[in-house]
C-alpha cells in the first residue's frame, strides 16, 4: 500500500486529466485519499468560472503505474491504462461512468466543484458525516 509521501510526489492519472494529492481521510472502511484539481469552467464562456475537482478513493485501491509514472485507481490486479477517450467538459460527462474497470459517480460539491466517488461507496462518502470529513459542501 503506497504511503502518504507516496501520493504527494505522483499525480493521480483519472478521466484523462491529472489529479494532485492533497490529504488522507479516515473514513469507515480505511482511509481514503483526496485529490483535487482545477480547471476552468468551460473556455467558449465569455467569463468561465473556476471549476475544483475533486477524486476519492480507498487507499487500498491506489497503485503506482510505472510506465505512465501515474497513480491509478483499480481494485485488485496491477493498474492498467484508461482507455478514455479525450478530455470532455465536466458538465457533459454522465453522473455515472466507469473508469479502470470500476463504477464511479460525479456529484456537485458545492457552487463551483464536481467530487467523484466510486458507484459502490457513494452511500457512505456523500453521506452527511462523509461530506463533512472529506471537505464537501
Amino acid at each position: 500500500m503506497l504511503t502518504a509521501a507516496d501520493l504527494e510526489v505522483n499525480v493521480l492519472d483519472f478521466r484523462e486529466r491529472t489529479f494532485q494529492f492533497e490529504r488522507l481521510v479516515e473514513l469507515p472502511g480505511g482511509p481514503y485519499g483526496v485529490f483535487t484539481r482545477t480547471e476552468t469552467e468551460s473556455e467558449r464562456q465569455l467569463r468561465p468560472k473556476l471549476l475544483r475537482l475533486t477524486v476519492v478513493a480507498p487507499l487500498a485501491w491506489i497503485s503506482y503505474d510505472e510506465a505512465a509514472d501515474a497513480l491509478r485507481v483499480s481494485q485488485g490486479g496491477p493498474p492498467k491504462a484508461t482507455g478514455t477517450p479525450s478530455p470532455v467538459e465536466v458538465a457533459a460527462e454522465p453522473p455515472e461512468f466507469e473508469e479502470n474497470g470500476l463504477r464511479w459517480k460525479r456529484t456537485a460539491a458545492g457552487a463551483q466543484g464536481y467530487v467523484y466517488v466510486p458507484a459502490d461507496l457513494a452511500g457512505t462518502l456523500l453521506a452527511p458525516e462523509g461530506r463533512s470529513a472529506l471537505g464537501i459542501s
